[in-house]
């Protein structure tokens, strides 16, 4: 049963982590210019660039964070306090001041076009935030605060308690009303400077998906949860994006916010229970293939937007719509995503960091 949960949730981690190279690469050529290399969509299909951002936004990054929330306490039990914290900045601290010393110099700076006068390392400065690596910086927010809770009380009693369904409808409709009253101070398209929060909208989602992760190791959850959640999930996700997305488009105000809060938090929860059974059942096995793209799945988040830009950069000379431009790149990136990823852990001493 361990294999298979480690198994499971790795092979999880290879989607996610495609996903979030295919959400950049749609961010590059939609109609969102939230990237360091856009060339905004001269044609109606950008939007779908767009819709296929905004799905993935919804859930995915949640995702991550109940993953790392369910890895966390085991961690924990097996090292101690200073020798967690001390793998978490390893771990976590190391990628993030590479991004920011190494590589984010080298993508950004496509920003500098239009400055004329201003030095790189001023405008550098300027703009600086740690890119997509947000995830590791609040990361390591999260595994300090739960290192500080652990410090003071024991550890929940790790017992089998199947989830229910009426406490995933109170979280759904709870995280929903937090959600929604969060986004009065902070509304969607807030950016955080120098911290670089992409989504500073979606932090409850990320810190309680964070700290479900965590109960859900102590509970049992992924090991119990009935094969027909799984169906139920997917399907709450399709009805809800069927009812509430619309309707949130056709009103306005704080019933836009609140249905489009509702909407969110529905289909993350759904798309993450349908998808967790789903590989739990069907994709919890690892051949050699398998334990090559989870073991260098990090790294790909790490390095990916260096290859997008890159590559953004090489087929500005392709005349072709925006889904097209879409498609080429993705076949292109991830390969080389791994790949590369793959080189960089061949390093010395790569492999203790990543």
């Amino acid at each position: 049963m361990t294999r298979t949960r480690l198994h499971a949730i790795d092979n999880l981690r290879i989607v996610l982590t495609a996903l979030v190279v295919a959400h950049h690469v749609a961010i590059t050529y939609g109609n969102i210019p939230l990237w360091f290399y856009t060339e905004p969509a001269k044609d109606g299909s950008g939007v779908l660039l767009d819709v296929l951002a905004m799905f993935n936004q919804a859930f995915f990054m949640g995702f991550f964070f109940l993953i790392s929330g369910f890895f966390t306490p085991g961690s924990y039990d097996r090292k101690g306090g200073r020798p967690f914290v001390r793998d978490r900045l390893i771990r976590l601290g190391v990628p993030l001041v590479v991004f920011l010393l190494l590589l984010r110099p080298m993508v950004n700076f496509g920003g500098l076009a239009g400055r004329e006068g201003m030095p790189y390392w001023q405008y550098y400065l300027g703009s600086w935030d740690p890119g997509p690596m947000w995830f590791a910086e609040v990361l390591i927010v999260f595994a300090l605060v739960y290192a500080l809770w652990r410090s003071r009380r024991e550890p929940l009693e790790r017992r089998v308690e199947p989830l229910r369904l009426k406490w995933v409808v109170l979280y759904v409709l709870g995280l929903a009303a937090v959600t929604f009253l969060w986004r009065i101070p902070v509304p969607t398209g807030t950016y955080v400077p120098v911290l670089g929060l992409p989504s500073p909208q979606f932090l409850p989602q990320y810190a309680s998906m964070f700290a479900l992760g965590c109960l859900a190791f102590r509970r049992g959850w992924f090991e119990t949860l009935p094969a027909r959640a799984g169906r139920l999930g997917l399907v709450a996700a399709g009805v809800s994006s069927a009812v509430l997305l619309p309707l949130s488009f056709l009103t306005g105000g704080h019933l836009s916010s609140a249905l489009s809060a509702l909407w969110e938090c529905s289909f993350a929860v759904g798309m993450i229970i349908g998808l967790t059974v789903l590989f739990r059942e069907r994709f919890g096995t690892q051949g050699p293939r398998g334990r090559f793209l989870s073991d260098h799945a990090f790294t790909v988040y790490i390095i990916h937007p260096l290859v997008l830009v890159g590559l953004g950069w090489a087929l500005r000379w392709l005349e072709a719509i925006a889904v097209v431009k879409f498609a080429v790149m993705l076949a292109v990136a991830l390969p080389l995503c791994w790949w590369i990823a793959y080189l960089v852990r061949s390093l010395p001493g790569a492999k203790r960091v990543l």
